[in-house]
């Protein structure tokens, strides 16, 4: 019995299923960090390897993953902007509360505190949001999912890269007048955002490439996520959560909790259609994904924090989504 089928079931039933089914999308999410992890702590997984994999990760595969999704991308004629209305002020509003909370209740540094609100920041929507979606409702319920995703990486990372050149400009005492030039550098020097940009040149002007090169194409993002997680497994294994977790309560009680909120209120106002409010509201429940380790690990900034957010958002995830499932309409 699928979860769309279940929903019809009694409310105890309907809460067991969708707990399965969320435990049978990231208990492999959680073995492939647990094996980096176990590697890193047998010793056959030194820093010179964590690093190097992260590096792959970060500097190609994971631009080549964002190259083909937005290269490949078909939102078809109809968009509604009450959507991303929705998820994204949840989203910029999330990020606001993780960067001003790090700063005046834990008395981080600046680039510290924006890292910490990336994690707050960037949900993740493809790993955890579209299989959960696609359980619960079917896979016709996905379009409003595609559109979250379509502008996911190039908002957030925008806003993340953004106000971490800001901040770390100001520290360096440069100019008011020199900041959008060297903001705008350090965004086209980046290999995420040249992936992005890429994509979506090659979406709009409708490149067509050689089979052998989508062909290769494809193994590299094949490789990204598992790689990426993987490669945190180390990294938790050298940054373990000591004093930090506090923090890291933040941002599961942001990512988890407020951010479904604001985007149920703004949907609810803006009237969303039941489809688009749950697709928004589920794809807002989820954990930190990922990307905000890669954005953390790019700094260098609250990497411990970064890697234990994913990890323990992304457990907790399994008890608040299947909340926020069973009061969707």
């Amino acid at each position: 019995m699928s979860l769309a089928d279940a929903r019809a079931q009694p409310h105890d039933n309907r809460i067991d299923l969708t707990m399965f089914a969320l435990l049978s999308v990231i208990l492999p999410v959680f073995l492939v960090i647990g094996a980096g992890y176990l590697a890193a702590w047998k010793g056959g997984f030194g820093d010179t390897a964590v690093d190097g994999l992260m590096k792959y990760t970060q500097h190609y595969a994971i631009p080549c993953l964002l190259f083909r999704a937005l290269w490949t991308l078909d939102l078809g004629p109809e968009i509604d902007p009450f959507i991303l209305l929705s998820f994204y002020t949840g989203s910029v509003t999330c990020f606001t509360v993780g960067l001003l909370g790090a700063r005046l209740v834990f008395h981080r540094d600046w680039e510290d505190c924006v890292a910490i609100g990336f994690c707050c920041l960037f949900a993740n929507s493809v790993m955890l949001g579209l299989p959960i979606t696609e359980r619960a409702f079917g896979t016709d319920a996905l379009a409003a999912n595609y559109l979250i995703i379509a502008l996911h990486s190039p908002i957030c990372y925008g806003i993340g890269i953004t106000a971490m050149e800001i901040v770390r400009a100001r520290g360096a005492g440069t100019p008011n007048s020199k900041l959008p030039a060297m903001v705008v550098r350090a965004m086209f020097r980046n290999a995420l955002v040249i992936g992005i940009l890429l994509g979506l040149f090659a979406n709009l002007a409708s490149v067509q490439l050689p089979a052998v090169i989508t062909d290769a194409l494809d193994m590299m993002v094949r490789s990204a996520l598992p790689a990426a997680l993987f490669g945190m497994g180390g990294v938790m294994f050298r940054y373990r959560p000591q004093g930090d977790f506090r923090v890291i309560a933040m941002i599961c009680a942001v990512s988890l909790i407020l951010h479904p909120a604001i985007t149920w209120t703004m949907g609810t106002l803006t009237g969303l259609s039941n489809g688009a409010f749950r697709s928004a509201v589920l794809t807002a429940a989820m954990a930190p994904g990922i990307n905000t380790y890669v954005f953390a690990n790019m700094y260098g900034r609250a990497r411990r924090v970064a890697a234990s957010g994913v990890l323990f958002a992304t457990l907790l995830s399994v008890l608040t989504a299947a909340v926020w499932l069973a009061l969707l309409p």
